[in-house]
């Protein structure tokens, strides 16, 4: 068996309802609002840390949150009650202050640190000089050691592309490309699996991940998402790379595939399984849903038979370890492929994901107010669902 299920929960039986979905959307996005305060900002839910201090980041900080609520305003699923354009300067300071991090220091981090609530600031109140902090941090980030997308290069090379996307200046496919050639340099080669793969320099450990959020198939989204500013030959090898480790690195049984979260050490047969957004089979689905040509299309439906076959997981409704995140991989595949089986299932788990925040909301008496790992990044989810669209938050989109 390619997951643990102990991990997961049998999914309910309940019916696709718009129209509930649509009222989980307005709970969720009025219970948010009601929640903030000038001076809190957010409570922490207990699921993500055991010290109630508000936190900043767009991962799981106020900045995420933010981020949510207008990306669903802007999409026609919310209308907000307040602006909170004018909070947003001050979750730099905060957050450098909540990190640990120099308060003179530009922290570039993307999912943790400035780059992420810079990229926010310029969503909502746009300026040249924002534009060109941001430019500083993602140049000032290169050597950057963790190579992966929460803290390292690839979360900046991931910003590059989405202000490039925006405001067409060239100095940002600049600098997309002068971070795609770094990590180029920095690959390594496995001789056990014959794949290329990165060595992460992450939380005081040196790592292997090859997973959707700390690992290489992340990396692989800004690379896919930008080969339009590759020239053609680089692209051409960043294809045929992200390719094979993909299909060197999968384990099969059957008509599944699934991926351990780290190339070395080799698993322990003792170690769960792991099938959710950040490790594992969605992850991967969600990663390489635009990679052009059908080279990978048999293992992105293992990798969704995998998802379907675990179930829901028992960690809640939210993106990064939990339903919604899993969801997504059904609504990549209906795009993809155009079956609208995967569109059923991806909304029986919304469906399912909608009694498990109901659920928390009863036993906590108050939602999980966070962008990758709470409700407001779950609800996002529900609106892909009625729309049938895939945008995942903040890796796909953010403008």
């Amino acid at each position: 068996m390619l997951f643990s299920p102990e991990r997961h929960e049998p999914l309910r039986a309940d019916a696709w309802d718009e129209g509930r979905a649509r009222e989980a959307i307005e709970r969720i996005v009025r219970d948010t609002e009601a929640r903030f305060t000038p001076e809190g900002l957010w409570p922490m839910h207990p699921s993500d840390a055991s010290n109630p201090d508000p936190q900043y980041l767009l991962y799981w900080g106020a900045s995420g949150v933010i981020w949510a609520l207008h990306h669903l305003q802007g999409r026609g699923a919310a209308r907000l009650a307040r602006d909170y354009a004018p909070v947003v300067p001050g979750l730099i300071a905060a957050n450098r202050a909540a990190m640990g991090r120099p308060a003179d220091a530009g922290f570039a981090a993307y999912l943790m640190g400035d780059t992420g609530i810079r990229l926010l600031e310029h969503r909502l109140q746009p300026s040249a000089a924002i534009a060109d902090e941001l430019a500083r941090l993602c140049c000032g980030h290169l050597d950057d050691p963790t190579l992966e997308l929460m803290w390292g290069t690839p979360g900046t090379m991931l910003a590059a592309l989405f202000m490039h996307e925006r405001t067409g200046e060239q100095r940002w496919a600049h600098i997309y490309r002068d971070t795609a050639r770094r990590l180029w340099s920095q690959l390594e080669w496995s001789e056990d699996f014959g794949c290329h793969f990165w060595t992460q320099q992450l939380y005081g450990q040196r790592s292997t991940y090859i997973d959707a959020v700390h690992g290489f198939v992340a990396t692989a989204v800004p690379l896919i998402h930008g080969r339009h500013l590759l020239d053609d030959a680089e692209w051409n090898a960043w294809r045929d790379c992200i390719a094979n480790t993909v299909q060197r690195t999968a384990d099969r049984e059957g008509a599944q595939a699934n991926w351990r979260p780290r190339l070395f050490p080799l698993p322990d047969a003792s170690r769960p399984k792991l099938v959710q957004m950040c490790h594992g089979a969605p992850g991967f689905v969600i990663c390489l849903a635009d990679f052009p040509g059908d080279t990978l299309d048999e293992l992105l439906l293992a990798a969704g038979e995998t998802t379907w076959q675990a179930g829901p997981l028992n960690k809640g409704s939210n993106l990064c370890h939990g339903t919604g995140g899993n969801g997504y991989a059904f609504l990549k595949l209906y795009r993809r492929f155009g079956d609208a089986a995967w569109l059923d299932r991806a909304r029986a788990f919304a469906m399912h994901g909608i009694a498990q925040t109901e659920a928390e909301l009863a036993e906590h008496g108050h939602l999980r107010y966070s962008l990758w790992t709470g409700d407001p990044g779950f609800a996002i989810y529900l609106w892909d669902c009625i729309e049938g669209t895939d945008r995942f938050p903040t890796l796909d989109c953010f403008f």
